[in-house]
């Protein structure tokens, strides 16, 4: 929270003589942030458990989904230190340094979440939209590389945010400023609408661009598929495009927009109800961008057959050794009678064997989307 910036600001006598009503964030935050720290640890924990343990070898989009919830997990451990700050009024007996770290913890995640989701949305668009390209120019190995780059630049982005970051005296409590001291208030703002435009912004025109082009390209009817129901790749594909919009529309869109309305509000001294309207409405989105570390495992869970399918004991193993097209094996599969979730489970064999595929003439049609998970 930014309950230091609320009654000790002095940048102007209306908002220093300003009294916020807060009582409603010693209840909300609290509850919500043991919620999704509970939840959130199992949920995480288990997909975790998961890909080290029963997804191996990787694909790209299991080692983008490993790392968020590598970034969920090490979120979800920070918060029992601010569900005892908020449940004892403001109140942090943990040390500056601690206090630092919970706060780009929250930060690092929100924007590691963005950019990794961004990464699994490009990552789809190309395999829809480009599948013969992007068979040399999605291997797991860029992703690897492009899962370090993401933590870099993050990590680089969120330097000042450790130095802003600090702890003061008031009263008998000790705050931990979610921001930074009321005078170098003016100055936190300038940088942090440079990150939010960087790490959100751009990331987020992104996200729109490719779900439009995939859009279009999943909702026009193909000739393979004309007289017979949606193909497995479009269903899984589709959930994919509503798990993201759901999660940017629930978790990242809101606290970006209140949280500019309250920086803006604050940087031109407006008066005090303004300021009231849009602290209420900055804070009660705060735990709605922290319960995304609940939702990115259910992403886990609906994308991936092979995620789902190593849930259920019963799934359909296929040797590494066979490389059949992905046609064959999909008329073979539906010839047996096996539903499409199980299926679907074939998909990250053949993602491995893609170069040997790319010279078969009969996965060329089938192959729109080779690197599923």
């Amino acid at each position: 929270g930014e309950e230091d910036l609320l009654t000790a600001n002095t940048t102007s006598e209306g908002e220093e003589n300003c009294v916020f009503n807060e009582e409603f964030k010693f209840i909300l935050l609290p509850v919500s942030y043991g919620f999704v720290c509970v939840v959130g640890l199992l949920l995480n924990s288990w997909a975790l458990w998961m890909f080290i343990c029963k997804m191996r070898p990787w694909n790209a989009t299991t080692t983008y989904m490993f790392n968020l919830a590598v970034s969920d997990t090490l979120y979800v451990l920070s918060l029992p230190t601010l569900v005892y700050y908020y449940a004892d009024r403001n109140n942090w007996p943990f040390g500056e340094g601690l206090c630092k770290i919970v706060r780009f913890l929250f930060y690092a995640n929100l924007y590691c979440s963005i950019l990794f989701l961004t990464c699994i949305s490009v990552h789809r668009y190309v395999g829809i939209c480009h599948p013969i390209q992007s068979l040399g120019w999605v291997k797991t190995k860029h992703a690897r590389l492009i899962c370090v780059g993401v933590w870099f630049i993050v990590t680089i982005c969120l330097i000042p945010n450790l130095i802003f970051v600090t702890t003061s005296t008031s009263g008998n409590n000790t705050l931990c400023h979610d921001t930074t001291k009321p005078e170098e208030f003016d100055h936190y703002v300038h940088y942090s609408s440079s990150i939010m435009a960087l790490l959100f912004g751009i990331p987020f025109l992104v996200i729109v661009v490719c779900y439009s082009l995939m859009a279009k390209r999943l909702w026009k009817p193909s000739l393979s598929s004309s007289n017979q129901s949606i193909p497995v790749y479009k269903k899984r594909s589709i959930k994919i495009i509503i798990i993201v919009i759901t999660v940017f529309a629930i978790c990242f869109l809101p606290f970006h927009i209140t949280r500019t309305l309250y920086y803006t509000a604050r940087l031109f001294q407006a008066n005090c109800r303004t300021l009231n309207i849009v602290n209420f409405t900055y804070k009660i989105t705060r735990p709605l961008a922290s319960i995304n570390s609940c939702i990115d495992p259910i992403l886990y869970f609906l994308a991936g057959d092979k995620y789902r399918g190593r849930l259920r004991r019963a799934a359909l193993k296929m040797p590494k050794s066979e490389n059949p097209s992905t046609l064959a094996l999909v008329s073979q599969l539906k010839k047996n009678g096996f539903s499409t979730s199980r299926g679907a489970r074939i998909f990250p064999v053949l993602s491995q064997h893609g170069r040997t595929a790319q010279s078969n003439a009969n996965g060329s049609a089938e192959r729109r989307d080779p690197y599923v998970p």
